[in-house]
């Protein structure tokens, strides 16, 4: 049974049908009477019990994943669940069913230019690449209007996997709001005994990234800081993308937010689902850790079969 069926069948006896069809005519959903009584006086297809069992698995792989996801996303939830279903099919019932993914919008930038003395080189030049874990991370600040102001919320992420490694939230936009979620960071990877030698940290060109602490972080963990040369978005482009997705998906989606205590939480809980449920379509629509498990098993197992 379609959706259009199903919806004046559920009003039919309040509204009657043919009132209903009326009222539908010149709409997406218009339904005839005689397609209805047609529908509603047969056994249902193979296709229409098809359809069914796909719209519940749909609608919940769509509300647990903070109604973000569009036909690609969901399309592949369900490859991975072990549906064999056509991309097509998943946008047809999406559509039916009134559901779609979140639209991102970019917002104005939140940190501010530190004089031009003593920056240190652009060691990524828009190239936001990396072919193992630890080997460049990015980080920027993104902001959340709240009944009580301003909520301001730093992140670090790993190129390689999308894995955010690190975030804070402060009501202050200053030095410590950046370096806390760097140590965040580099306490994560060292406590699982990574090492971050050698380490590119990119971000663009706000005094938080530019304070003399900030520097000293990652030079106790020998890594190397690299700055947007252009002082663009495009010089720190991937930050920028989580912080779009993080206020399209999260803040926007789920507000209006009443202070830092609620914008925490919240953001602790995204901060989990996007590495650890969310798909991301750019490393293969996998979650974030699931890809680093994936590639640290993979190098254990070469790395063991050439000892042996």
């Amino acid at each position: 049974m379609s959706e259009r069926v199903r919806f004046v069948a559920e009003h039919r006896d309040e509204h009657g049908v043919e009132p209903i069809c009326r009222a539908l005519e010149g709409t997406p959903a218009q339904v005839a009477p005689s397609t209805f009584y047609a529908a509603v006086g047969r056994a249902p297809s193979a296709r229409s019990v098809r359809d069914e069992e796909l719209l519940v698995m749909i609608r919940k792989i769509h509300a647990d994943n903070y109604g973000v996801y569009g036909v690609r996303k969901v399309h592949a939830q369900l490859r991975r669940q072990g549906e064999k279903v056509a991309e097509s099919t998943v946008r047809r019932l999406m559509r039916e069913a009134g559901l779609r993914g979140i639209s991102r919008a970019k917002g104005p930038r939140t940190t501010k230019p530190a004089p031009e003395t003593g920056r240190p080189l652009d060691l990524v030049n828009r190239q936001f690449v990396a072919t193992r874990p630890n080997e460049l991370w990015v980080a920027d600040i993104t902001y959340v209007h709240t009944f009580s102001g301003w909520v301001y919320v730093a992140f670090v992420l790993d190129v390689f996997s999308r894995l955010v490694v690190g975030w804070q939230v402060s009501t202050r936009l200053y030095t410590d709001l950046a370096l806390d979620a760097l140590t965040m960071g580099i306490w994560r990877r060292q406590h699982a005994g990574d090492d971050l030698t050698g380490l590119i940290h990119h971000s663009d060109r706000g005094v938080q990234y530019r304070a003399i602490r900030y520097s000293e972080r990652l030079a106790d963990c020998d890594a190397v800081a690299s700055v947007g040369s252009k002082g663009d978005s495009y010089d720190n482009a991937m930050a920028e993308a989580l912080n779009s997705l993080y206020k399209a998906e999260l803040i926007r989606n789920r507000g209006p937010w009443t202070g830092i205590n609620d914008v925490e939480i919240a953001t602790a809980e995204y901060v989990d689902w996007f590495n650890n449920r969310r798909l991301h379509g750019e490393i293969g629509h996998v979650p974030p850790a699931e890809f680093e498990a994936t590639y640290r098993a993979t190098t254990r197992e070469l790395s063991l079969t050439e000892t042996n």
